[in-house]
């Protein structure tokens, strides 16, 4: 019985050896399976997303004025911006601000000065009401620039905004002219425009552009119908030039020489001569037939730039401008520009760069015009209940002027 107990107990030992060597290996544990199996696919990059871009600029020009005619209100009269004598005097302090993303720019230019009250004397005043506010150059004054622009993939470019005006070829900023004072083309011709454009390349260094502004200086149109223009600019290494076309009806709405469309034709080109000499010729015209009969407008300038040494050049400019204004017996149409039939001016500067971004000029300027519309010596009225009374033909002024 013992030795039958012994033999069944063999057995069972044998048979759950024999079965615990057949068992298959463990089931690897999760972890394990998963660091066993392929990496998954990751999922597709999305697409770069557009940097956008921010660059920060700005200039100040600042200058003291001698007027040899010592106007006793410290006037030097139809200048431009450089308007005051004997003493010193911001002319113009700006923040320019642009952000690109992609093919879309915002060009914002704030200022602060003499330049911007004079820059918006002839921005249309129109009034308000309980639901809109009133509008004047007060307003708008701070605002140099400010434009949205969007470009296409074959370079097609549309802005629109508040723009300098393409007009001529001096510009706002001192910094950017050969001379510290501008022209009396630049002085009378309009400084800015609001409303659209559209700029498409040609070729071969030429630049076509289309325009529609609410008109000649106006944020705000001073009628109900935009102004058209149309022009072509060619830069190369040697020549920058332009042509260009505007007109439209700039007279306010109720004026008597009614709904005149006014034309006008302005052309440019600068030409480097030499790597030291260069030439800027600028001409204008225009034409209004209106109630009254047929005012219109010559103008012309010319100037020359020396570079003497690396950091200092010498330019000179010569301009006239020649107004004609409609008649209709009695009645006589409001001048465009001028308070006299003619103007025109002489001016040298010597400019000095003594280190990047400063410029130190010295400018000598004579004016003179037909009649007497500038300022000497004692002069009569008090700018505030009675009008200064001009009483010079002609005035001379020397300028020291730095922007950086």
């Amino acid at each position: 019985m013992r030795t039958l107990r012994s033999v069944f107990a063999f057995g069972l030992v044998v048979t759950w050896v024999t079965t615990a060597s057949a068992q298959p290996e463990p089931t690897p544990s999760p972890s394990r399976a998963h660091a066993q199996t392929p990496e998954p696919i990751p999922p597709p990059t999305p697409p770069e997303t557009e940097t956008t871009k921010v660059t920060i600029g700005g200039y100040v020009e600042t200058y003291y004025q001698l007027n040899f005619r010592a106007p006793s209100n410290q006037i030097t009269n139809l200048r431009g911006f450089d308007n005051r004598d004997r003493t010193f005097t911001l002319e113009n302090v700006a923040l320019d601000a642009k952000g690109e993303r992609g093919p879309l720019t915002a060009h914002v230019i704030l200022q602060v000065g003499a330049t911007p009250s004079t820059y918006y004397l002839a921005e249309p005043a129109r009034p308000g009401a309980n639901g809109a506010n009133a509008t004047d150059g007060e307003l708008w004054k701070y605002v140099q620039q400010a434009t949205i622009a969007y470009s296409t993939s074959d370079k097609l470019t549309l802005d629109a905004g508040l723009f300098p005006s393409p007009i001529g070829p001096e510009v706002i900023p001192i910094k950017d002219n050969w001379n510290w004072s501008r022209s009396d083309l630049f002085f009378g011709l309009p400084f800015y425009h609001t409303g659209a454009r559209v700029a498409v390349p040609l070729g071969g260094g030429w630049t076509g552009m289309v325009h529609v502004y609410s008109g000649w200086n106006s944020v705000v149109d001073n009628n109900q119908y935009p102004s058209v223009g149309a022009s072509v600019a060619y830069a190369s290494k040697r020549i920058n030039g332009q042509v260009l076309y505007f007109g439209g009806i700039e007279r306010a709405v109720g004026a008597p020489e009614g709904k005149a469309w006014r034309h006008l034709l302005d052309a440019y080109a600068t030409i480097a001569i030499t790597d030291q000499v260069s030439v800027l010729v600028h001409g204008d015209a225009g034409i209004e037939s209106n109630d009254l009969g047929r005012s219109g407008w010559l103008a012309g300038a010319m100037s020359g730039k020396v570079q003497l040494l690396p950091k200092l050049y010498a330019a000179a400019r010569g301009d006239y401008f020649r107004e004609y204004v409609a008649s209709d017996g009695g009645l006589r149409a409001a001048a465009i520009f001028w308070p006299t039939a003619w103007i025109a001016s002489a001016t040298a500067t010597l400019a000095l760069q003594p280190v990047g971004g400063l410029s130190v000029r010295l400018e000598l300027r004579h004016d003179h015009a037909r009649d007497e519309v500038f300022f000497g010596g004692t002069v009569e009225g008090d700018g505030v209940t009675a009008p200064f009374v001009p009483n010079r033909s002609a005035q001379d002024t020397v300028t020291l002027g730095a922007v950086a």
